[in-house]
């Protein structure tokens, strides 16, 4: 039992092993960091999704609206706002984009979660459909071409983006910083707050959630919206890096999100999981994918291996849960 609930951290330290042994300087301080930013974008996304899962939902939105958050931040510093009726361009500095474009994803997620909780439809067929509607979205914002040198113009007061991606503060990557702090805030909310209870039983049994007073829709509400700004920030965080914002930017994020929580230990079913979890999950799926281009493996085989490693890690979660129901029963029998 000791050994399944440390599987993903087992894990990790096999991967990092096995190509450490295998690629040449794969545990170089460039290469390091290089692999922690690529590890961030999945985070940024696992996180949100781990929340949402939790709940027993899915949200396959998540990489559309990474792609939609990039074009809406690009447009924003290339072309500012136009205001036809007045013939002015308003155009915004750095953080009012930011704050512009996180709002948009938490403006998704909330339509996510009132389809959901008010309408009735099913997660994976709402964030299916908004999967589309953010994707078609974002080509439609250029056309299908890219948003490029986004480095800004000082007179306009607009420069400064690409910091995000490539600063460091203290030496590590902006990234990584913004990332530590999300991360350390969701395991608190999930952890010492009512919400984050709120949360947990809401997956478990939500119709026992619902009769012990707790608002379920509120909940599933939030877990929408975290989502749709943890999407967000790896939408901002992505054209930063790139100084580029393209509308196919996060096609199957979904996937590596979904992979790096259900791996972290959070349940398909719901009502079990851990943001640590998830971030060591992110840095698995992460570290296995640059390994795997290091080392030259075709792009198809690392699909076929990252859907093994989906399958596997659902499996062993099934069993783990098996022993534990097994442990428990017997426990009731003794007594």
């Amino acid at each position: 039992m000791l050994l399944l609930k440390l599987r993903t951290f087992i894990a990790l330290i096999v991967v990092i092993a096995f190509f450490a042994v295998l690629v040449p300087n794969f545990l170089s301080v460039a290469n390091l960091m290089i692999m922690s930013k690529h590890v961030a974008i999945n985070a940024f996304l696992a996180v949100g999704m781990t929340f949402v899962i939790i709940t027993g939902g899915i949200d396959l939105s998540v990489g559309s609206i990474v792609g939609l958050a990039g074009m809406v931040a690009g447009a924003l510093i290339l072309h500012g706002l136009p205001l036809d009726f007045l013939g002015y361009t308003l155009y915004f500095n750095i953080p009012e984009i930011v704050i512009i474009t996180l709002f948009l994803g938490v403006v998704i997620g909330s339509v996510n979660g009132f389809l959901i909780t008010r309408l009735n439809v099913a997660p994976f067929i709402a964030t299916l459909g908004m999967l589309y509607v953010a994707r078609g979205m974002a080509l439609l914002s250029s056309g299908g071409k890219t948003f490029p040198n986004l480095e800004g113009t000082p007179e306009l007061g607009n420069t400064g983006f690409p910091w995000l991606g490539a600063g460091s503060i203290a030496g590590i990557p902006v990234s990584i910083v913004v990332l530590t702090f999300l991360a350390l805030g969701a395991a608190y909310l999930s952890r010492h707050t009512p919400l984050g209870r709120h949360i947990y039983a809401v997956g478990g049994n939500e119709v026992a959630a619902r009769l012990s007073g707790i608002k379920v829709n509120r909940t599933k509400m939030f877990v929408y919206m975290f989502s749709g700004f943890c999407a967000a920030i790896a939408g901002l965080i992505v054209a930063s890096q790139l100084v580029a914002s393209h509308p196919a930017t996060g096609n199957m994020f979904e996937l590596n999100a979904i992979a790096a929580a259900v791996l972290g230990g959070t349940s398909m079913a719901g009502g079990r999981g851990r943001i640590g979890g998830t971030i060591i999950g992110a840095f698995v799926i992460g570290i296995l994918s640059d390994g795997l281009v290091m080392m030259g493996v075709s792009s198809f085989w690392q699909m076929v291996i990252k859907g093994v490693v989906i399958v596997g890690a659902v499996v062993i979660d099934q069993i783990q849960r098996d022993l534990q129901r097994k442990a428990a029963l017997q426990q009731n029998q003794e007594q």
